[in-house]
């Protein structure tokens, strides 16, 4: 596993797990396991070995299902217990803004999940640690893997532990995870305003190519930003005109 010890891990979610087979199996990408099906293959062809049996190994997709699950109980609960003045849409709107993927993608860089997971070659070279749908699917999986090691208690702390801020943010309305739509919103909240992202400059080989934009509002520049993907870098680039219009800070 790619720089990866399972008891430095456990030591950073504060969990010894009983099953180490559920945390590895949490942060195995499915293209690791279609990886180790392959050579298993290969390896038989040139063995002209029909006896062999092929061994498949656990992926995270299905981990990642039930997390997604525990997640939504454990936010919906605490809304439920801590904004009793909030009408049942106002409380769905907020956990739509905690549970996506870029709230998720937040706390798989703070336990640097990137350098973890098991993945193919193919995948790493096309930039799969830095994809954000690979690590937030990551930290759903762990989620699970921390439901069915050792209960609902434990999923739900460390579910509030790296939560938190987000969900400070959502219940104080500071939270911003989509920055190109809450600048758009701002914008145009007195009529049409002109927002157009263009590209400026891409490096790097196509595997691990970086992007760098900028958003221009009215034909003026209001931000720059740069990313491994134009979404991202996009994203940055609306960031740095929302703290240019002192609406969000650093």
């Amino acid at each position: 596993m790619h720089n990866f010890n399972v008891k430095e891990f456990e030591k950073k979610l504060g969990l010894n797990f009983k099953n180490k087979f559920l945390l590895e199996t949490a942060l195995t990408h499915s293209s690791y396991a279609n990886q180790f099906k392959d050579k298993q293959i290969q390896e038989l062809a040139v063995t002209k070995s029909s006896s062999a049996a092929i061994k498949n190994i656990e992926y995270n997709e299905r981990l990642e299902f039930l997390g997604d699950a525990v997640l939504q109980l454990v936010i919906s609960e605490y809304l439920f217990e801590n904004c009793k003045d909030k009408p049942e849409g106002e409380l769905t709107k907020m956990r739509a803004l905690i549970v996506c993927e870029n709230s998720l993608f937040e706390v798989a860089k703070e336990l640097k999940l990137g350098a973890m997971i098991r993945m193919s070659k193919g995948e790493e070279l096309t930039g799969g640690r830095e994809r954000m749908s690979i690590q937030a699917d990551c930290v759903e999986a762990i989620i699970a893997a921390i439901y069915l090691d050792s209960g609902f208690e434990n999923a739900k702390e460390f579910i509030k532990v790296h939560f938190e801020n987000i969900i400070d943010k959502a219940l104080t309305n500071k939270l911003i995870l989509d920055f190109k739509t809450r600048l758009q919103e701002i914008l145009q909240q007195n009529g049409e305003v002109d927002i157009n992202y263009e590209l400026i400059k891409f490096e790097g080989p196509p595997h691990r190519r970086k992007f760098y934009t900028k958003v221009i509002i009215d034909d003026v520049v209001m931000g720059e930003g740069e990313g491994f993907s134009k979404k991202e870098a996009e994203q940055n680039s609306a960031k740095e005109a929302l703290k240019k219009l002192e609406e969000i800070n650093e």
